[in-house]
């Protein structure tokens, strides 16, 4: 990590940064990291006192938004804000990307993590995961399931949970969240997988049918969800979705370290701490050591799950 912040300093290394600072995230808006990035940029850029201008660059999942940052000029001009599957996920599923993302990217902060939420569209009779289990048992080909992407960390926990279960639920991979959650609401796909941003209000409105959270415990968000981990032959099961902010390869170190130190006051000013909590999002903003640590302990996890399963990118 060290090596990878070691540049001159630049622009933003002065006192304050004199032009606006661009957030890329890699998926389209209305999605859970678009959320976290509207959330989080309006009130970086009143302490910056710069604009924070959040731009949507969706694509081949998530990874031309991140290419579009690593290939940036590392000034701290341009960031982005991630999930697991740009630098995480995608990678370990096989997924070829023009960029190294240990070697492109320089960790800043753990921004917010939530746990997935498995939902349903409401002409799905199952009332919970075991029903659904059963039924999509006894007849594998009616059921299929929405994610983000192929290679995500909710194909991940569709496929873990296809093994876990003896089910047979087709993967329906999109560009984002948003189409994915949208296509569910119309009823075009059954099942959905996706961080909890943009189920949240749609299932507090009766428009979608919340099954499952995939986190040890249950969402403070919707208390009366149960975790997939409860569900008999499910014990200890575990994914959540994260939205982690990078910098350019060789970003001075003064940079990363003042961007990490303001986002960790951020996410904790009460204000923003509700905001995010209300859509399932837990503030983190730990160190870009603390950060460092926690991408190569999730490497190693999706790593062996990917192993076990054959969880391959564009399967």
């Amino acid at each position: 990590a060290a090596a990878m912040r070691g540049a001159p300093g630049m622009a933003m290394a002065q006192a304050s940064p004199n032009k606006p600072v661009r957030v890329i995230v890699p998926y389209p808006a209305g999605g859970g990291v678009d959320f976290v990035a509207r959330t989080v940029g309006q009130r970086l850029s009143e302490v910056l006192g710069q604009p924070v201008v959040v731009e949507n660059r969706s694509g081949a999942s998530g990874s031309i938004g991140a290419a579009a940052v690593a290939t940036s000029a590392p000034d701290g001009y341009t960031l982005l804000l991630a999930s697991p599957a740009e630098v995480v996920v995608g990678p370990v599923a096989g997924q070829k990307v023009p960029y190294d993302p240990e070697k492109d990217l320089t960790p800043i902060t753990l921004v917010g993590e939530t746990p997935l939420a498995i939902f349903a569209h409401p002409s799905v009779t199952a009332a919970n995961l075991t029903e659904l289990i059963e039924a999509a048992r006894k007849d594998p080909a009616k059921y299929s399931y929405a994610t983000p992407g192929s290679g995500s960390s909710m194909h991940f926990a569709g496929e873990s949970l296809n093994a876990l279960a003896g089910t047979a639920i087709l993967h329906v991979p999109y560009k984002g969240a948003a189409p994915a959650v949208t296509d569910v609401l119309g009823g075009q796909v059954p099942i959905g997988i996706a961080g909890m941003p943009p189920v949240v209000q749609p299932t507090k409105s009766g428009k979608l049918k919340m099954l499952a959270v995939t986190s040890t415990k249950r969402s403070p968000t919707l208390p009366d969800v149960p975790t997939v981990a409860e569900t008999k032959g499910m014990e200890g099961y575990r994914f959540t979705n994260w939205m982690g902010l990078f910098a350019p390869g060789k970003t001075p170190p003064e940079v990363i370290d003042r961007l990490a130190k303001e986002l960790a006051k951020i996410v904790r000013e009460p204000a923003v701490k509700e905001k995010l909590l209300s859509q399932g999002v837990v503030g983190e903003g730990n160190t870009p050591e603390e950060f460092q640590a926690f991408l190569k302990s999730e490497g190693e996890r999706y790593g062996k799950i990917a192993k076990a399963r054959g969880i391959r990118y564009g399967n």
